[in-house]
């Protein structure tokens, strides 16, 4: 399989196709507004990925970079080609497109008494499965607990307050109910 990573914008012809793919694969509470995701995507220290698998689209990548921090804000396969490897593969390739960084993401906190508790760990056995690690770290953002898995590297506190403001701006940042419990 051939991954082809292209930065999506407005005129790319997978905008729409990525636009639905990201209401219908993260819940309203996990979801930043479409619009400033593409707006933000303008800044230089952001890449919005358009992710092709041997020439059809297969999802999309939205990596936010601070210094040596890459943030994988989000990631979604296209539900046709899931269960083939490919989320795997975009992560195999995000790994060597970012090599020397510190590489991390949030998943959803395990939690057995959740309604979606089997999806859940699902989704952090993969990300294991792909080398990334627990960091023992909690991040708050409203209502919703997230741990913090990585690779190459620890993430602290100050670190991702660093990273949200240089993407939100200092203003907008202030906005964000986040709190990084190291």
């Amino acid at each position: 399989m051939k991954l082809n990573f292209t930065k999506l914008k407005p005129s790319s012809p997978d905008f729409r196709k990525i636009k639905q793919l990201y209401m219908r694969a993260f819940p309203d509470d996990e979801r930043a507004p479409f619009l400033m995701l593409v707006l933000k995507a303008k800044k230089k220290n952001v890449d919005f990925w358009s992710v092709h698998s041997d020439g059809e689209w297969a999802g999309m990548l939205y990596i936010v970079n601070y210094r040596d921090l890459s943030y994988v804000f989000y990631l979604a396969v296209s539900e046709e080609f899931r269960g083939k490897g490919i989320g795997s593969a975009i992560l195999q390739n995000a790994k060597k497109l970012y090599d020397g960084r510190r590489l991390f993401l949030a998943i959803e906190q395990l939690d057995s008494s959740s309604e979606n508790y089997g999806e859940r760990l699902r989704r952090r056995d993969f990300y294991i499965r792909n080398g990334f690690t627990e960091l023992r770290k909690k991040l708050r953002e409203g209502k919703v607990t997230y741990e913090i898995l990585g690779t190459g590297g620890d993430v602290n506190g100050s670190e991702y307050k660093a990273l949200m403001k240089s993407y939100a701006g200092s203003i907008l940042s202030r906005l964000f109910t986040m709190e990084f419990v190291d």
